[in-house]
């Protein structure tokens, strides 16, 4: 196991009818920014209950924050959070919210360029200070309601962001508070969560037996409710399964200490930005093909997680992984998300134009080992293609 330092200090609120402790939970005399996404939260009454939950605060409120939330449109977000002077950021949604207030935080203590910020990738960006923000999941998904990162769109192109100060002082997750999400969403959360953890898992061995005992766990609990809360929104026993996990496959603690390959979702952020497929659709096209472009640098491993986590023991080594590939392409499919780019409206032609969106990027030594270059992104690519059948 590789050396790590462990740092989340991220106050989990978790269970139902949690948002009245909100008042508990911010500062008392201070001014709030709510954040938040469409009108749902309006439309079902969370921002209702949340701002009745916040008496005798000044409250300012910031809709319209998109999936894959924008530069363009966070930065109007600063302007008021500093012209208004708030003392506190509430982000109420999904991952892309939670992205986009993290985003605020630490741009409305900056004093130079904003867009100085995306230009830092997995380093912590170089800000001193930050608003400290809290967060209420609507959308299980990316795992920022207890991590320090966000990832923001910007020029055909989205850009991590990193720092230490990003982290939510506390994260209310309420299970009941997903069950209106659209089929779709409640999928592509499921998907989100099993790349994220498959990246820090299906690498190369390295002794981390708690993280691979963690990972797979996760796994296989999405395995066993994801169809379930799909077809059944309002079990809450399901869906609860469903938000620990999203939170804890991105919270630091299956990736302290191992290696981990984040090549699908760098791959995956090019075809949000070019085509508009959903961030979750990108992850089912491209992960299958990955796995079987890079069968000979992840064979250990592959076997591992075809054994633990599909219990497939039987058959040659080549078949086994092999298995493995297609139990994960037809899960993924199994929740209603095609596997194919074709399937998408993406031709075989456009593969230059990604290829050419990652090297200006600078994504072409990607992996666990930093030997996926732009060529072999072509090949999975090309594998992903698919037809327009599935």
């Amino acid at each position: 196991m590789q050396n790590f330092d462990y740092y989340n200090p991220t106050h989990i609120v978790f269970g139902k009818d949690r948002l009245t402790e909100l008042d508990d939970l911010v500062p008392k005399e201070t001014k709030v920014f709510i954040l938040y996404g469409g009108g749902s939260v309006k439309k079902f009454k969370t921002l209702e209950k949340i701002i009745q939950a916040l008496p005798g605060r000044q409250i300012v409120e910031f809709g319209g924050i998109e999936p894959n939330p924008r530069f363009t449109t966070l930065v109007k977000a600063v302007e008021i959070a500093k012209a208004e002077k708030v003392g506190f950021l509430l982000a109420v949604g999904g991952g892309s919210v939670m992205d986009g207030t993290k985003f605020v935080s630490l741009a409305s203590c900056y004093d130079g360029d904003a867009k100085d910020l995306l230009a830092h990738g997995f380093s912590p960006v170089p800000v001193k200070k930050a608003i400290p923000i809290g967060t209420v999941v609507t959308l299980p998904a990316t795992g920022s309601e207890m991590n320090s990162g966000a990832v923001i769109s910007h020029d055909g192109g989205k850009f991590p962001v990193f720092s230490p100060l990003a982290f939510p002082k506390f994260s209310i997750l309420d299970p009941t508070l997903t069950y209106t999400l659209p089929s779709v969403q409640v999928a592509n959360g499921i998907i989100d969560t099993f790349i994220h953890t498959v990246e820090q898992y299906v690498t190369y061995p390295l002794e981390g037996r708690f993280q691979d005992r963690t990972a797979e766990g996760i796994l296989r609990t999405l395995i066993e409710v994801g169809q379930k809360t799909i077809d059944n929104p309002t079990d809450y026993d399901a869906r609860a399964n469903l938000v620990w996990c999203a939170t804890n496959a991105l919270n630091g603690l299956i990736g302290a200490g191992v290696p981990q390959d984040w090549t699908t979702h760098m791959i995956g952020h090019e075809l949000t930005a070019m085509f508009g497929i959903d961030h979750g659709q990108t992850l089912a096209i491209l992960q299958p093909s990955i796995w079987t472009v890079r069968k000979r640098q992840k064979r250990e491993k592959l076997l591992q997680y075809a054994q633990r986590v599909w219990d497939i023991t039987a058959g040659d080594e080549d078949s086994r992984i092999d298995q493995a590939i297609e139990k994960t392409r037809a899960f993924f499919q199994s929740l209603g998300v095609s596997t194919q780019l074709g399937s998408y409206g993406v031709t075989h032609d456009k593969i230059d134009d990604i290829i050419k969106a990652l090297e200006r990027h600078g994504l072409t030594a990607l992996s666990e080992t930093g030997d996926l270059t732009l060529d072999i992104s072509r090949k999975i690519l090309e594998d992903a293609m698919g037809t327009t059948t599935s």
